[in-house]
């Protein structure tokens, strides 16, 4: 299983909207914003080892771009562990961590969209 994780996923919702529903998930999972551009439709945040009372192990660094579409649009997510010192952790990650990040972010994006839970 690869520590990275690239996911990517189509809404039929505005871009605009589901940057904003990124954010509120970024918000909801205690992640701290690097850096966030809504006219570029990108985030980038850092989530702590603790989430939601959950213990994870690894902090995760996680990148979020929104692309339009003609109908909708599309969310790139990419996501890694980071060390101690907030680095790319290279070796020695816990295996599931960074997926299961991913996983919650999209699962709280798409509720913030209003979608139903599978």
């Amino acid at each position: 299983m690869p520590f990275e994780q690239h996911q990517e996923k189509n809404y039929s919702q505005a871009a605009a909207s589901v940057f904003q529903a990124a954010l509120k998930a970024t918000a909801k999972l205690e992640g701290r914003l690097v850096t966030s551009d809504a006219e570029k439709l990108r985030l980038e945040a850092k989530f702590p080892k603790v989430i939601l009372g959950q213990t994870l192990g690894e902090r995760t660094h996680l990148t979020c771009e929104v692309r339009p579409l003609a109908e909708g649009s599309t969310v790139i997510v990419d996501a890694y562990p980071l060390d101690a010192v907030e680095r790319k952790l290279m070796f020695g990650a816990r295996k599931g961590v960074t997926l299961t990040v991913v996983t919650w972010f999209i699962a709280h994006l798409e509720h913030n969209l209003g979608l139903p839970t599978r």
